[in-house]
C-alpha cells in the first residue's frame, strides 16, 4: 500500500491490485488502438478524394448540372488540355511532333476511348491545343503524369509545352498534398517536442505527452478511415491536414493542463494514486468544457452549404473526441506509472499545501503580471482593448472574395503556367466551357441567347455523331464537322434534354468569366420555364456558386458558433456576465488577428486574395480554441474565488495557470504553423491566422485583458450565480460559505480550507497590494 497522504483528510482505500490493474488495462487498450490506427495511415490515400466535386455547394445549380452532365458522356471524364507554343510560329517538325503526341495520348492508361481530339491550331499559328478526356474514376494524376512524360520528349529549344485544364490542376493539387503524411507530421511533432523540452526540462515527460497525442491521432485516423470506407463520410486532403494539426495541438494542450494539476497534486499528496484522482478532479471539467466548445463549433459547420465545410465538421470533431479520451484516460495512466520520475530531474516533492502560500507575492513573471493588474486593472484592460482595436483595423484590407483555382497551389504549377499560355493564344475558356442543360426543343433559343451574350466566343452541342463529341451551333443551327457536304448530325438527347457548351473569352477561373456566367443565368431566364428549366453550370459556375455559398455560410455559421459557445460557458461558469465578457474578448482577438493577417497577406506574402471560407474557418478555430484558454483560466479563478474572494481569486488563478496556458498556446501555435509547409494557399492562410491569433490570445487577451477586466469588475462578474454573493467576499463563516456556494459536502473542507472565517473583499485589500 502507498503511504497515507497527510494532506488529504480521507486517503484512498482502493486495493493495490486495482491500482495496478486499471492503468494497465487502459494502457493496453490504447496501445491496441495505436497499432490499428498506425496501420490505417497507409489506407488514407485510398479514401482521400481531392476532386472538385468534393467542394461543390450541395444544392447549387452547378451541382445539379454536374449530375446531369455525366449522363451525356459515355464515361465520367475530366479534361486535360495539352498546349504547345512557339514564338514566331511552328516548324514542320513541331507540327509533326504534335500530331504524333496526339496519337500517343490515346494509348495512355486512363484516357477514355476516342477521348483525344485532333490538334487545334490558333489563328496566329503560334500555338496548338489537344483536348484529352481522362476517366475521372481512374487515377487522374497517373494519367496526367504520363501525358507530361510524353510531352517532355517533344519539348525542344523554343517549343513550350504544358499539360493543364481541370485534370492538370487536380494533379498539381494532389502533389501539393503529398507531404501531408510525412513532412507535416514531422514538422508538427518536432516543434511540439522542442517546446515541451524547453518548458519541462525533462527527457521523459515530452515523450509521454507526444505519445498520448500520437495515440489520439492514430485512433482518430482509424475511426475516420473506417467511416470513409463505409461511405458515411468523405475525406479530402484539406480536411486531413487540419485533422492532424487539430488532434496534435488539442491533445497536447489538454495533456499540459492535466500535468500541471498532477504536479500540484504531487506536492500535496504523497501517494501517486491519490495525486492522480486529485488531478482528475481538478482538470476533467475544464478539459471536457474546452473540448466541448471545439466540438460544438466544428459541428456548426454541418449547417454549411459547402460540401467541403460539412466534411470538416464531423471529421475534426472525431479527432477532438479522441484527444479528450486519451488526455483523460491514457495520460493519467502513464503518469500514474511514472509518478514523480516523469518530471526528472526536477521532481515535485511532497510538502506543505502549496495553495496556502502567497503565490502572488512570489518571484517570477506571472506574479509580477498579477501585481501589475492589481495596481492598475482599468488601465491594463483599456490599453489592451485599444491595442486589439488598432490591429483589427487591418480587416479593411482583407480580400476574401475568392481566388482563381489556378492560384490554389503555391510555388511551381505546370497547370497554372499552361493556363497562362492558353490565354495568350486562345479564348481563355478553351477546354473548360460553361455547361448549359436545356430541353431539346429549346436548343436553338438557348444557343441564340448564349451567342448574343458578351464574353461568349462559341457554342457547341454534345453529339455522339461527331468524332470530337460535339458539334458547333450558330444562329443558323447545328453545323457539320468535316469536308463540304458532311451532314449536320444530331445532338445527344437524354430524357428530353441536351447539353450545350459555351466557350468563354476569359479564363474559366477569372472574375470576368464569373461575371459572364452570372449574366448567362440572367439571360436564359427568358427562355426557361418551370417544366423545362435551363441550368448553367461548369467550372466557372462552380466557382461562382462556391463563393456565394461561402458568403452565406460566413453569415450563418459565425453567429451559430458564438451562440453555442456562449451557452457552454454559461453552464460551465454558472454566470452570464463572465461568458459575455469572454466571448467579447475572443471576438476582438479574432478581429485583430484577421487584421494583421490581411496586412501580412497583401504586403509581405503577396497572396492573390483569399477564399471567403478562410475567415469562417479562422473564426471557428480561433474562437473555439481561444475560449479554451479562457476556460482554463476562469475555471481556476472560480475555484480560487470560492476560497479567497473574486479579486484575490483572479490573481491567484492567473499566477497558477500562467505557465501551463502559455505553454499550451505556444504548442497550438506551433502545430498550426506547421500547416504552412504544405504549398496550399488556403492552408497557408489558415496556418498564419490561427497561429498568430493563438499567440495574441495567449499573451495579451488571457494574460492581461481578461484578468484585468475580471479584477476591475469584481464579484459582479459571477452574476447571477451564488458566487456573486461570495461568502468569502461578504464575510460569511466557512459553514455558511459551503451552503451558499453549493460545494459538495465531501469536498467542502478541502475547498474552503484556506478561506478566512471572516473576510470582505471590499473592506480588506490583499496584502500584496498594500
Amino acid at each position: 500500500m502507498e503511504p497515507a497522504d497527510r494532506s488529504d483528510p480521507r486517503p484512498s482505500r482502493v486495493p493495490t491490485w486495482l491500482r495496478v490493474l486499471i492503468p494497465t488495462v487502459l494502457i493496453l487498450l490504447w496501445f491496441g488502438a495505436f497499432g490499428a490506427g498506425g496501420a490505417s495511415f497507409g489506407a488514407l490515400s485510398d479514401v482521400v478524394e481531392n476532386e472538385q466535386s468534393q467542394f461543390l455547394p450541395a444544392e447549387a445549380e452547378s451541382t445539379r448540372v454536374q449530375d446531369l452532365q455525366a449522363e451525356f458522356r459515355s464515361a465520367d471524364v475530366i479534361p486535360a488540355i495539352v498546349v504547345y507554343a512557339r514564338d514566331g510560329g511552328f516548324t514542320d517538325e513541331d507540327t509533326a511532333a504534335i500530331e504524333d503526341d496526339a496519337a500517343a495520348f490515346a494509348e495512355v492508361e486512363g484516357v477514355v476511348d476516342d477521348g483525344v481530339s485532333p490538334p487545334v491550331f490558333s489563328e496566329d499559328g503560334a500555338a496548338a491545343e489537344v483536348f484529352v478526356q481522362v476517366d475521372a474514376g481512374a487515377e487522374v494524376d497517373v494519367a496526367v503524369d504520363a501525358l507530361r512524360a510524353q510531352v517532355d520528349e517533344t519539348a525542344a529549344d523554343g517549343l513550350e509545352v504544358a499539360v493543364t485544364g481541370p485534370a492538370g490542376f487536380t494533379t498539381d493539387l494532389k502533389a501539393a498534398f503529398a507531404g501531408i503524411d510525412g513532412l507535416l507530421l514531422i514538422v508538427a511533432f518536432a516543434a511540439v517536442f522542442l517546446i515541451l523540452v524547453i518548458v519541462y526540462r525533462s527527457p521523459l515527460l515530452p515523450v509521454i505527452v507526444l505519445g498520448t497525442s500520437l495515440t489520439a491521432l492514430c485512433g482518430s485516423v482509424l475511426a475516420v478511415v473506417a467511416l470513409a470506407r463505409a461511405d458515411i463520410l468523405v475525406l479530402n486532403g484539406q480536411t486531413q491536414g487540419i485533422l492532424f494539426i487539430l488532434v496534435i495541438g488539442a491533445a497536447t494542450d489538454y495533456s499540459l493542463l492535466y500535468i500541471a494539476r498532477y504536479r500540484e497534486a504531487l506536492h500535496t499528496h504523497q501517494g501517486k494514486w491519490d495525486a492522480t484522482w486529485c488531478a482528475l478532479r481538478g482538470s476533467w471539467e475544464p478539459i471536457l468544457a474546452s473540448g466541448g466548445t471545439v466540438i460544438a463549433g466544428l459541428l456548426m459547420l454541418l449547417a454549411s452549404e459547402l460540401t467541403s465545410n460539412k466534411i470538416l465538421g464531423p471529421v475534426s470533431a472525431i479527432g477532438i473526441l479522441f484527444a479528450l479520451a486519451t488526455s483523460l484516460t491514457l495520460l493519467p495512466a502513464l503518469m500514474l506509472w511514472a509518478g514523480r520520475a516523469a518530471f526528472w530531474p526536477v521532481r515535485p516533492k511532497f510538502s506543505v499545501h502549496v495553495e496556502a502560500d502567497d503565490v502572488v507575492g512570489r518571484r517570477g513573471i506571472w506574479p509580477r503580471v498579477a501585481r501589475l493588474i492589481a495596481r492598475r486593472p482599468r488601465v491594463t484592460w483599456v490599453v489592451s482593448t485599444l491595442v486589439l482595436a488598432v490591429l483589427a483595423l487591418g480587416m479593411t484590407q482583407l480580400e476574401a472574395d475568392g481566388v482563381p483555382s489556378s492560384e490554389f497551389v503555391l510555388g511551381e504549377s505546370q497547370a497554372r503556367d499552361g493556363q497562362a499560355l492558353l490565354g495568350e493564344h486562345f479564348p481563355g475558356g478553351s477546354g473548360t466551357p460553361a455547361v448549359v442543360i436545356a430541353s431539346e426543343d429549346q436548343l436553338q433559343d438557348v444557343a441564340d441567347v448564349l451567342l448574343a451574350t458578351d464574353g461568349v466566343d462559341a457554342v457547341s452541342v454534345v453529339s455522339e455523331d461527331s468524332p470530337s463529341g460535339s458539334l458547333p451551333v450558330t444562329e443558323d443551327g447545328i453545323q457539320p464537322l468535316g469536308p463540304p457536304g458532311t451532314p449536320a448530325g444530331e445532338p445527344t438527347v437524354i430524357d428530353g434534354r441536351v447539353q450545350l457548351d459555351a466557350t468563354l473569352e476569359d479564363a474559366a477561373d477569372s472574375d470576368a468569366a464569373e461575371a459572364v456566367v452570372a449574366d448567362l443565368r440572367a439571360q436564359v431566364e427568358e427562355v426557361s420555364t418551370a417544366d423545362a428549366p435551363v441550368l448553367v453550370g461548369g467550372i466557372t459556375a462552380v466557382a461562382l456558386d462556391t463563393k456565394d455559398a461561402s458568403i452565406r455560410d460566413r453569415n450563418l455559421i459565425i453567429p451559430l458558433v458564438l451562440a453555442v459557445i456562449l451557452v457552454i460557458l454559461m453552464l460551465l461558469l454558472r454566470s452570464i456576465v463572465a461568458p459575455l465578457l469572454l466571448i467579447g474578448t475572443v471576438v476582438l482577438s479574432f478581429a485583430a488577428a484577421l487584421g494583421v493577417s490581411a496586412v501580412v497577406f497583401n504586403g509581405v506574402f503577396g497572396f492573390p486574395g483569399a477564399d471567403p471560407v478562410v475567415p469562417v474557418f479562422g473564426f471557428v478555430f480561433l474562437v473555439a480554441l481561444g475560449v479554451d484558454y479562457n476556460i482554463f483560466l476562469m475555471t481556476r479563478v472560480r475555484e480560487e474565488s470560492v476560497r479567497h474572494g473574486t479579486r484575490e481569486g483572479v490573481l491567484r488563478g492567473l499566477v497558477v495557470t500562467g505557465g501551463v496556458i502559455t505553454s499550451a498556446g505556444l504548442v497550438l501555435a506551433a502545430t498550426f504553423a506547421a500547416l504552412g509547409v504544405l504549398p496550399i494557399l488556403f492552408l497557408a492562410q489558415i496556418s498564419f491566422i490561427v497561429a498568430f491569433g493563438v499567440l495574441l490570445d495567449t499573451f495579451l487577451v488571457r494574460s492581461l485583458l481578461v484578468p484585468a477586466l475580471a479584477y476591475d469588475i469584481g464579484r459582479a462578474i459571477w452574476w447571477p450565480s451564488k458566487l456573486w454573493r461570495s461568502p468569502v467576499d461578504l464575510g460569511m463563516t466557512r459553514e455558511a460559505a459551503a451552503a451558499v456556494v453549493g460545494t459538495a459536502p465531501e469536498r467542502a473542507a478541502d475547498a474552503l480550507r484556506d478561506a478566512p472565517s471572516e473576510s470582505a473583499e471590499d473592506e480588506h485589500e490583499p496584502a500584496h497590494r498594500a
